[in-house]
């Protein structure tokens, strides 16, 4: 019977171009030369009947249907390499790497102790770690895993939730000395706000409210606005700026200090949701699994 994939080596060459980057650097990676790595290419292109690389002289990209074929075979190999653990009794010997895009939010306060206890139970996967307040194309920009806030549209990915997030309301006590402490959402009304505005609308973020007559979605006539970075309307609600809405996990050492000041606690219940995410096409490897069940330790 012939075999139907004798070709798997060509494609783990082209793994290793992909990673790589070039033939040169992929051929000293495998311990081989560069004129056996392009005849490896030539022969799954041909296998193929499709070119998987613009190659010349000075440049290497990849074709759609390059692009396309990697992502599938590192999902393929990743399942390879998921069975062989299975079957060495080395399930638990997981190792690789991962690339994830985190918020500022969550990577300030959230993942150092995540990621050092992750870093500890799994000291042979190498986490590459991007941190932006942008919603970055997992596919395009090679990552395995992102962090996101709020309601994920439908967009063929794959979310775990990694938890809710209580919002609260805080002001520096300088701040209310000045201005004086609101005691309801009228005299709140009458306050200085610093609001952050949101980036896919332009629109200052509404805050999240809860009273007696249920859920409220208020968006101030803020005096100060921050775009960008959000952990921006913490700082300077810190240096008696006015009143902000954020996470109680960012403001509550900050409040325990006594730099910050929850005001309205009745008005607070209201929360945020954090998930992960990844392409639902793409099986995640079993690091960047073993990662996503590090993040959810956060709950």
């Amino acid at each position: 019977m012939a075999r139907r994939y004798g070709h798997l080596g060509d494609v783990e060459i082209f793994l290793a171009v992909a990673e790589h980057g070039s033939l040169t650097a992929a051929a000293v990676a495998l311990a081989t030369t560069a004129s056996v790595v392009s005849r490896a290419l030539g022969r799954l292109e041909q296998h193929l009947g499709s070119q998987l690389l613009r190659r010349t002289t000075r440049s290497l990209s990849m074709t759609d249907a390059g692009q396309l074929y990697l992502e599938q075979s590192l999902a393929a190999f990743a399942l390879i390499d998921d069975a062989e653990r299975a079957i060495l009794g080395q399930a638990d010997d997981v190792a690789g790497r991962v690339r994830l895009s985190v918020p500022t939010t969550y990577a300030h306060y959230r993942l150092p102790r995540l990621l050092d206890a992750f870093s500890r139970q799994y000291p042979q996967v190498r986490v590459e770690l991007n941190i932006a307040n942008r919603n970055v194309d997992l596919v395009a920009e090679g990552f395995d895993l992102a962090v996101r806030l709020g309601d994920l549209p439908d967009s063929g990915m794959v979310a775990r939730k990694l938890e809710d997030a209580s919002l609260c309301l805080v002001a520096s006590p300088d701040y209310l000395k000045r201005a004086g402490t609101p005691a309801s959402f009228e005299e709140l009304r009458q306050h200085a706000c610093i609001c952050f505005v949101m980036p896919s609308t332009g629109r200052v973020s509404p805050w999240l409210l809860r009273d007696a007559s249920g859920d409220v979605d208020w968006s101030p006539a803020p005096r100060v606005t921050v775009s960008d970075d959000v952990l921006g309307v913490v700082s300077l609600a810190a240096h008696g700026l006015g009143v902000c809405q954020s996470y109680d996990f960012i403001v509550r050492e900050r409040i325990g200090r006594g730099e910050l000041v929850e005001l309205l606690p009745q008005l607070r219940g209201r929360t945020r949701a954090f998930s992960a995410i990844y392409a639902g096409h793409r099986r995640p490897s079993a690091a960047a699994r073993a990662l996503i069940g590090a993040l959810s330790a956060a709950r």
